[in-house]
């Protein structure tokens, strides 16, 4: 299948009709180089040291035992660079393209993969206690800071799942193999962003024959407003919080940080 791109990497960009209906229609959208090389260059160092000084490990166990690591002292967030990618201006007005002018930022993810690290399963990342509708839009952003190229773990989505109301681990069984009416991204440029509907369900598929390089990704989300939306961090407060204080957010988008699209915490059981 033809994948709709845009390539505006240095100034806001409008969506084609053709474009959004893709995206509608497909549930993903592929924007290469769409960052700017001074943002790239600025963000990968950041990424090097949130996992080679544990700060994402941190990260990864205030929500795995809150009880005992309360509140990380550093947040994806706060990193200069990073917090630049979250707000970057052409990529918030992409997203309202696809959302509308009202949206909220969910969460940050941000990694260096390793060459060994295995394949992730199929799911999907659409953020509902109970998977009941789709009725407002959630965009996962993945950015691929040195792109992906066919030696590298790759992308596989199920164009059309988004559609589905299912549980983000109703394929999981089928771990990361291809199936019927897939499409795989696994040629991309340095500075590529790949957005995603959130229910749509996709697979990170490793190539352990080959040994590779890292692979620089980092993930935000963001959530169309007018339904709450359940956290996925205990200490959710304290990053909108943080995001505010920081001024991460301009006039421009006055629900980014906003607390009360959210209901509260809920651990997974």
């Amino acid at each position: 299948m033809s994948v709709q791109t845009i390539y505006a990497p240095t100034q806001a960009p409008e969506l084609t009709e053709e474009q959004i209906a893709q995206f509608e229609r497909s549930g993903f959208l592929v924007l290469p180089e769409f960052l700017p090389d001074d943002l790239v260059a600025r963000v990968k160092p950041e990424v090097d040291r949130w996992v080679d000084q544990g700060l994402r490990a941190q990260a990864i166990a205030a929500v795995v035992d809150p009880e005992n690591n309360g509140t990380p002292a550093v947040m994806e967030l706060d990193m200069p660079a990073h917090g630049e990618l979250l707000t970057h201006e052409p990529l918030l007005r992409v997203i309202g393209q696809l959302l509308g002018p009202r949206f909220v930022f969910h969460h940050m993810h941000s990694d260096r993969h390793a060459p060994d690290l295995p394949g992730k399963a199929w799911h999907h990342d659409y953020e509902q206690r109970i998977q009941s509708h789709r009725t407002h839009t959630m965009v996962h952003a993945l950015h691929y800071l040195d792109g992906i190229d066919p030696q590298m773990a790759g992308l596989a989505v199920l164009p059309g799942s988004h559609r589905e109301v299912a549980e983000k681990t109703a394929r999981v069984h089928l771990g990361t193999e291809a199936l019927p009416g897939e499409l795989f991204i696994e040629d991309l440029r340095p500075g590529s962003t790949v957005l995603l509907h959130s229910a749509l369900f996709h697979a990170r598929r490793a190539k352990p024959e080959y040994p590779g390089r890292p692979r620089y990704f980092v993930d935000a989300s963001y959530c169309q407003a007018g339904t709450l939306w359940p956290p996925v961090k205990p200490y959710w407060r304290e990053m909108l919080s943080r995001a505010r204080e920081l001024g991460l957010a301009g006039a421009d988008w006055p629900d980014l940080f906003a607390e009360r699209h959210f209901s509260d915490y809920a651990k997974p059981e």
